[in-house]
């Protein structure tokens, strides 16, 4: 909101209108069950009519009134929006109440919407909510949180028959900061995502560790010339958590742990690199010792054929002013994120990722993330850029379908591996020890 084209007295009066329509909302979703907080939803945002309290009709009257409401009113319908989604978020019981209030915006009436009165009007910014971001946003949470509940629902348009990327999200927590919210998301917002993507990571954590101690006791019963029969009896099996094969899955979970380089794993390497340039003379040798630190991961043919010279000079072009410069975090953090705008993607307004898919169709995704992981290792604090970069190419594919878009796919199931066994909560631990052996 321009405050400079308001008075501070307009301006005071709408943040008070605002304010009281919020209060309304957290006093019905506290004192009221959750299908009267719905009903009173609907009479108040979809039919815009038949409310009981005048009060609030007065309040909304007003800011749908306002010169400025198409540009402010979806904010605040998301706010009013999230008051509900919060609340119902604590209790697994309410949960599928979130699932329904986004339901509640496929009955918007049609053939509605051009006109002077409250009804019209109300409608017309509804259905210009419709197109936002924010209710992409709740339109994502709420797909998250149906199929958690083992609801199937169809709130993001799919093409018949086959699932796309979109519908993928629940899988990915990693990259709900970014696909759930925004610069102006409220704290309400921010408190239910972050309480989603925690239950999530930890529930992916925990079957992926299950998953490889299952595969660990099949192997030995299988060394052991175990019967089927016995070995069925003595050993449930678990599933395999993630859209890879068992395979697959294995050699990710190998390499994103276990030696990768001269019977190194990427975490010695970044722990060498980060001593190594702890104290390096000035800028110029740090982005000398990157290139030569990202290059050793990639195969060799590969990249002398145009790859590493491409990447060289690329870095050659990051802040020549500061080459005789002493580098400081700061400094470090932009170069890596340059990289990672070079070697994924820049940005959503310039979405070409042509060297991403280059390096998977010569190294294979395995590799390729395992490189994004290597970097990720020497600065923890460039991994929600990192997300960044995924979350835009998830935005930029998520009407694929997920065979059309299968090696993008396979990259966000290896991302999530990597970092639930490298940043995870979970100890991970024995699989090192594993594959220290191996």
């Amino acid at each position: 909101m321009n405050i400079n084209s308001l008075s501070k007295r307009q301006y005071n009066n709408i943040i008070g209108d605002e304010q009281y329509l919020y209060d309304h909302l957290l006093e019905c979703v506290k004192t009221k069950s959750p299908q009267q907080v719905l009903d009173r939803f609907r009479h108040l945002f979809i039919q815009a009519r038949n409310y009981d309290d005048q009060k609030v009709l007065e309040v909304l009257a007003k800011l749908i009134a306002t010169k400025r409401a198409e540009l402010n009113f979806p904010s605040v319908l998301n706010r009013c929006c999230h008051i509900l989604i919060n609340m119902w978020q604590l209790n697994p019981k309410t949960q599928p109440f979130i699932v329904e209030l986004v339901e509640l915006f496929n009955y918007l009436p049609s053939g509605v919407g051009i006109g002077k009165s409250y009804s019209s009007r109300m409608v017309q910014l509804v259905r210009h909510f419709l197109t936002t971001d924010y209710y992409k946003q709740i339109q994502r949470l709420a797909v998250i949180i149906g199929e958690n509940q083992g609801r199937k629902n169809n709130l993001i348009p799919t093409k018949p028959k086959q699932e796309t990327v979109g519908n993928l999200i629940t899988r990915y927590p990693y990259l709900y900061d970014h696909c759930l919210l925004s610069v102006d998301s409220s704290s309400e917002q921010q408190q239910t995502v972050y309480q989603v993507k925690n239950q999530l990571e930890k529930k992916f954590e925990t079957e992926l560790s299950q998953f490889v101690t299952y595969q660990i006791r099949v192997a030995q019963a299988g060394r052991e010339k175990m019967a089927q029969q016995e070995r069925e009896r003595i050993i449930k099996p678990v599933t395999n958590p993630t859209l890879l094969s068992d395979r697959d899955l294995g050699r990710s979970l190998k390499h994103y742990v276990g030696p990768v380089e001269n019977g190194y794993s990427y975490q010695d390497l970044s722990r060498s690199f980060l001593t190594h340039t702890s104290d390096v003379r000035n800028y110029q040798l740090f982005k000398d010792d990157l290139y030569e630190y990202i290059i050793q991961s990639v195969d060799g043919k590969y990249g002398k054929h145009s790859f590493n010279k491409r990447l060289y000079d690329k870095m050659q072009d990051l802040y020549p002013k500061y080459n005789q410069t002493k580098p400081d975090e700061f400094l470090k953090m932009r170069t890596y994120s340059q990289v990672f705008n070079y070697l994924i993607v820049e940005s959503p307004q310039n979405p070409n990722h042509l060297v991403f898919m280059d390096m998977i169709s010569n190294m294979g995704t395995t590799k390729t993330i395992g490189l994004m992981l290597k970097l990720v290792l020497v600065c923890s604090k460039v991994k929600p850029y990192l997300e960044k970069r995924f979350s835009i190419l998830f935005n930029h594919y998520e009407s694929f379908t997920r065979e059309g878009a299968g090696w993008l796919v396979r990259s966000l199931e290896k991302v999530h591996v990597a970092f639930s066994v490298n940043f995870g909560n979970v100890d991970m631990s024995f699989l090192r020890r594993i594959y220290a052996k191996n």
